[in-house]
């Protein structure tokens, strides 16, 4: 299906075997006429990654190792395209000719590429949230000076950059993210303190890799996105506010300086917004033939908002810390966040450590740094996760 006229995009996909990745990807098929996939990113899921090569045909393929290279080579023939690993594989995909870079990679191993894929001039289509949260002011700044655009994929982000086309800057009052309030919105303090692994990932309502559904389920996501939308709509973290909607059919919100309020609506279905990004500035026919499920607002009937409790989720609270503090702060929170929730699906710590260990690693961070450079983000990363790792040491000794 093909909207007349339209060219065709071609798409360098970082995280193509992940959750974003993959929807990414399924897009991309349902209109082959209007995007060409020329490389693709993966880590150490071999088989998935094959397929997808199979049926994209990339001019590029990166994977986590050598030995991983050498696997997906084996695997795909006479067919392979040029395969590459590691770091350098990351970047070599990131800079590789396309038109839109599509940031789905999860964590602090996500920044690099994406720098580097901006400091090339490539648009980029940003899931990977950890990017603006551990260096919002190096990545706006380096894209700021090569007038790259950063379209964001994460449904809060994105229902924002929808309702604000077209308004003026001066006259946004506030953003209010939505959050559907995770597995355990209603459970009392002390059931969410025993938690198990299964009960965290059990999200009601997307569909999501397990490191962002442990973050729904402790609002560390969004405070991460709290965070992003700081950097992305260029305001001050005391107008960004968070309000829990547990149908997930109001993705985001903004309030207007003159009283009225500006929503985007639509089912949780992250194919959405990764269109929205995809076409950009075109609409995709998704509610054709088998594609996104029409809203029924009868069938919803109601749409329910509550303020977040903060004693039972601390780590949204933290995230204002962190924005609070220094420009490095939020690399800080991001880094120990990621080992505790690392810990976490290990079983190593129960679900409130995930918490504790992002306070602590906060508390112990001494303010007062600029991000010059990717090193001072980088050496900041470091430092947190050894502060982190001596932590949850102490904790399980």
């Amino acid at each position: 299906m093909r909207a007349e006229g339209a060219a065709t995009k071609r798409l360098a996909v970082l995280g193509a075997t992940g959750s974003v990745g993959e929807q990414t990807l399924a897009v991309a098929a349902e209109f082959p006429e209007r995007f060409r996939v020329t490389a693709l990113a993966a880590g150490r899921q071999i088989g998935k990654l094959a397929q997808q090569v199979r049926r994209f045909r990339p001019e590029l393929v990166s994977v986590a190792d050598a030995e991983r290279a050498r696997d997906l080579a084996a695997s795909l023939g006479a067919d392979a395209p040029r395969i590459v690993w590691g770091e350098q594989g990351l970047e070599a995909v990131a800079t590789h000719p396309a038109d839109l870079v599509v940031a789905a990679l999860v964590g602090a191993v996500g920044l690099a590429p994406t720098l580097a894929a901006i400091r090339a001039g490539r648009d980029v289509a940003l899931a990977n949230k950890e990017v603006l949260v551990m260096a919002g002011a190096l990545v706006l700044r380096e894209a700021r000076a090569r007038g790259v655009r950063l379209l964001p994929v994460d449904s809060e982000h994105s229902a924002i950059f929808q309702v604000l086309a077209g308004q003026r800057a001066e006259d946004l009052q506030r953003i209010v993210l939505t959050a559907s309030g995770g597995p355990f919105r209603s459970w009392p303090a002390e059931r969410i303190a025993a938690a198990s692994v299964e009960q965290a990932l059990a999200h009601p309502n997307w569909t999501m890799g397990p490191k962002i559904t442990i973050d729904s389920a402790t609002l560390m996501n969004k405070g991460l996105e709290v965070i992003e939308a700081r950097w992305l709509f260029d305001v001050g973290p005391e107008r960004v506010d968070v309000v829990v909607h547990p149908q997930s059919v109001v993705h985001s919100l903004v309030e207007m300086r003159d009283g009225s309020w500006l929503a985007q609506l639509g089912v949780p279905d992250m194919r959405v917004p990764i269109a929205v990004a995809l076409a950009h500035p075109e609409r995709l026919p998704l509610l054709a033939g088998d594609g996104i499920e029409r809203l029924d607002l009868a069938r919803v009937a109601r749409l329910d908002f509550e303020a977040p409790d903060p004693a039972r989720f601390p780590c949204l609270a933290l995230a204002y810390a962190a924005l609070a503090s220094d420009e490095v702060a939020p690399a800080v929170l991001n880094a120990a966040n990621e080992e505790a929730v690392a810990a976490f699906l290990a079983g190593r710590i129960p679900f409130p450590a995930i918490a504790d260990t992002n306070a602590a690693v906060l508390a112990a961070h001494r303010a007062g740094g600029a991000l010059r450079d990717l090193r001072d983000v980088l050496d900041a990363d470091a430092w947190a996760r050894a502060r982190a790792g001596e932590w949850l040491a102490g904790r399980a000794a």
